[in-house]
């Protein structure tokens, strides 16, 4: 088996752990020795999304370092490098236009965007940078090296990169996805379709359980999914219920087992796709091709914000307001206008700081008060 192909069997090893959809890309990015230690990773009982997000973060940098030098990522890289990494990624958008020599130059830039892993226009956010900055650092550290990431130089460069070039910061959904506008993307669900059964349960499956996070659902397998007795319904049939036990998550301690539930129609929902999908174990939400095979693999969590945007974008409203960071956000301020107490919605999204949540219970009220309808 050659060195490309042994990568690859290695990387499909722990996907399951470690979802990923460009295995064969990454093969040949990544060395043997990233493998490797990804795998000792895994074995290490690392959080899967902590474990996405460095493979992410190695994969870009590694890529980078190709496009930039010609070579893959020294270990331990020298402090040039590191100086070099900032330059090429927090820089002046107005200087750029009088010397396209500024930045990042643009035979880096347009291998990077041509493999996919540049998208947007401009410089880096700041706190992408340092994420990868210490996701590198991290990295080292682990290959029992030391680099010169707490180099004075290091730190002044990124200080006054970012002083340069100031960046408002921006929500992570520009409007929470409150249940009109569930109802509106629910609508868009209207036929007997696999990609519409899924998507259906995907939307409500996220919202009810307390917003989760898109890396969360797309990661959901049958085995996290328990069915709970009925909930009884003055007036009418119980309701159906199930927890789902959700393991370490991101604000979660390491041994906590972290636990919602579902009841009526997301559960149903949810029924109803995995009937249809005949899935019975493995990951709940996965790919559909042109044909509707379903995927043996689970969905890439960048395909549940795609799945929001484009259920916005049928239901008449801008795909640009909204994400899959819509569906948290929109569950608490709905939970919010609906008069639920704080820490019962809590204890559903499961968020960690109180200060955290009650910003959009301080919004709803701010909203609905009278201090803003002085002029009824």
């Amino acid at each position: 088996m050659t060195g490309l192909a042994s990568r690859a069997h290695q990387l499909d090893t722990i996907a399951a752990v470690l979802p990923m959809d460009r295995r064969d890309e990454l093969a040949e990015l990544l060395t043997d020795e990233d493998v490797e230690t990804l795998r000792h990773l895994v074995n290490q009982g690392m959080g899967e999304n902590t474990l996405r997000a460095l493979t992410s973060d190695l994969a870009y940098l590694q890529a980078w370092s190709l496009a930039a030098t010609g070579a893959s990522l020294p270990w331990p890289a020298p402090e040039a490098l590191l100086l070099k990494f900032v330059a090429h990624h927090l820089w002046d958008s107005e200087k750029r236009l009088s010397d396209p020599q500024h930045g990042m130059p643009g035979d880096v830039e347009d291998k990077l965007r041509l493999q996919g892993f540049l998208r947007s226009t401009g410089p880096h956010a700041p706190d992408t940078v340092r994420r990868r900055l210490a996701t590198w650092s991290t990295l080292t550290k682990w290959r029992g090296l030391q680099g010169a990431f707490a180099s004075p130089a290091l730190k002044s460069a990124i200080r006054l990169a970012v002083r340069a070039t100031p960046r408002p910061r921006m929500r992570k959904s520009a409007k929470a996805v409150t249940g009109d506008v569930l109802k509106r993307l629910l609508a868009t669900c209207r036929t007997d379709s696999l990609k519409d059964l899924r998507d259906r349960a995907i939307l409500m499956v996220a919202f009810a359980s307390g917003g989760r996070r898109r890396s969360e659902i797309a990661g959901l397998r049958k085995e996290q999914l328990t069915m709970e007795a009925p909930v009884p319904v003055d007036g009418g049939a119980p309701l159906p219920s199930l927890s789902i036990h959700l393991g370490r998550t991101k604000t979660s301690g390491g041994d906590n087992d972290e636990v919602v539930y579902l009841t009526g129609r997301p559960v149903e929902a949810l029924n109803t796709w995995m009937a249809a999908a005949r899935i019975d174990r493995g990951s709940v939400f996965r790919g559909i091709d042109r044909w509707g095979n379903v995927s043996p693999r689970a969905l890439d969590p960048k395909a549940v914000n795609d799945i929001v945007k484009q259920r916005a974008l049928l239901a008449g409203l801008d795909p640009a307001e909204f994400s899959a960071h819509g569906l948290r956000s929109g569950y608490l301020t709905e939970a919010a206008n609906r008069g639920i107490p704080l820490p019962e919605a809590m204890e559903q999204s499961r968020h960690r700081s109180v200060q955290q949540a009650s910003e959009y219970y301080n919004n709803a009220q701010r909203r609905s008060g009278r201090a803003s309808r002085l002029l009824d």
